[in-house]
């Protein structure tokens, strides 16, 4: 069965995220994307997304390390909801698994380009009480 696209371009994501290749990685970005940095913090616009991208990467000692466990990709015209599960890691941080939900669309002129990345999926309705 052939794969989706859309895990294509996440597979393509993940080694640009891994290799620090920005220029790559941006491309996959719809120009008003939104990136979920942590939880109450997102970038807009792929300035900003860049701009995070470098900062996390500084963050984690150039070791971050993000793959793909598992990938549901539903389709409906030119939107595709993605449900992942999300392995991250870095010299820093073992191996987290988060359930995450990406939102792509198709683009005429572009393909497929991510318009929403939440690597935090549900995660962000949960209100830390402490």
């Amino acid at each position: 069965m052939d794969r989706h696209p859309v895990e294509l371009l996440i597979e393509k994501a993940d080694t640009a995220i891994n290799r620090e290749d920005f220029d790559t990685l941006m491309a996959i970005y719809a120009e008003d994307a939104v990136l979920v940095v942590k939880p109450g913090l997102e970038a807009r616009g792929r300035d900003q997304i860049r701009k995070a991208f470098v900062a996390i990467a500084d963050h984690f000692g150039h070791s971050l390390a993000v793959e793909q466990a598992g990938l549901v990709v539903l389709e409906a015209g030119d939107t595709a909801l993605v449900l992942a599960r999300t392995v991250v890691s870095a010299t820093t941080l073992p191996p987290t698994v988060r359930n995450a939900t990406y939102v792509f669309r198709r683009d005429p002129g572009a393909g497929w380009l991510c318009a929403i990345d939440n690597s935090y999926g549900h995660d962000l309705m949960i209100q830390d009480e402490g």
